[in-house]
């Protein structure tokens, strides 16, 4: 009996646990529907596959097998099953660490968020787990916990729009982030819910919610020209949080070498431009980033890049400094 196997035995998750059925969400749309359910589906494969393997270089070539549009989920998985096996060892607790500096160094964005779900599933310190990660994206770990709480969770961090007693300060935002992107599974990609659930949240949450709904609609997909004008709308003087999820998810996937249509028409809509200058914008705004200090630098980033989408309305947009 293999290691491999018996990690697996003990630290699996059923597919199950990813059908709309399952989470108890709605979705009108058959199509998106079945989008969303195989995107869990690849994340827990690319999950079980790090459970399996002990080497990089054996790990890779199984999460290349997906087909590029769904890739990065499945190294966003992988991510997952690496920080696990990280926390739950003494002996050797850099395998995420190697990964990033080797074959997973493409996927640097989905690697931190799916790193960030073992804050929901193992609750470590918030602080030396982010510690051991990337200065400037580590706030995507926790954007990663707030998906994990939302998707998991649901009733608690949306329903009653529960915030974890132990994250404070920037933490908090980060959390929202994750959170948004996890609306657009919860409710199927529902414009008008996504907008009502939004609603429902203090108005000092909604403008990180919103970016995070412009991330996962741009990177995961599965609607059409129409229903992104109608989420445009929606945002209302949001817009330009929107706009800087949609060009992070163009980021990622330009990093990564999987672009797609979907990404493309978001990006044209949110950010009116496309997604290649888009992913440009993020990488510009990188230059001369100052150091963490009242401002993280990541929060410093996010405000730059959306500044290149509102600037002229900056005040309607909502931006506001942290804290």
């Amino acid at each position: 009996m293999s290691q491999g196997w018996f990690r697996r035995r003990l630290l699996g998750i059923s597919s199950r646990e990813t059908t709309l059925a399952r989470r108890g969400f709605r979705c009108d749309d058959a199509g998106l529907g079945h989008r969303l359910e195989r995107i869990g589906a690849t994340f827990l494969h690319g999950y079980h596959a790090a459970l399996e393997e002990d080497r990089p270089d054996s790990l890779a070539p199984r999460l290349d097998a997906v087909e590029p549009e769904s890739r990065g989920f499945a190294y966003e998985g992988a991510a997952m099953g690496l920080a696990l096996r990280d926390q739950l060892t003494f002996r050797r607790r850099d395998r995420l660490r190697a990964f990033l500096d080797g074959p997973g160094s493409a996927h640097v964005y989905m690697i931190h968020v799916g790193a960030g779900w073992v804050l929901g599933r193992l609750r470590p310190g918030i602080g030396r787990f982010l510690s051991r990660l990337d200065p400037l994206l580590r706030w995507l770990a926790v954007d990663g916990y707030g998906f994990h709480e939302g998707y998991f969770h649901a009733p608690r961090s949306i329903g009653r729009r529960t915030v974890p007693g132990r994250l404070s300060g920037y933490a908090r935002r980060a959390f929202d982030q994750g959170l948004g992107r996890s609306l657009w599974f919860v409710e199927g990609g529902d414009v008008a819910r996504i907008d009502a659930a939004i609603a429902a949240f203090h108005p000092s949450r909604r403008e990180d919610l919103w970016s995070g709904i412009g991330l996962a609609c741009s990177y995961a997909g599965g609607v059409d020209a129409e229903s992104l004008a109608a989420l445009s709308g929606a945002a209302g003087p949001h817009r330009g949080h929107l706009a800087q999820g949609a060009a992070f998810a163009a980021k990622a996937r330009q990093r990564a070498g999987n672009p797609t249509a979907h990404t493309e028409a978001a990006c044209r809509v949110f950010c009116a431009m496309s997604a290649e200058r888009a992913a440009g914008i993020t990488d510009a705004a990188l230059l001369d980033l100052p150091v963490d200090g009242v401002v993280p630098a990541y929060e410093a980033w996010r405000g730059r890049i959306r500044g290149q989408f509102c600037a002229p309305c900056e005040v309607a947009c909502g931006s506001r400094a942290w804290p």
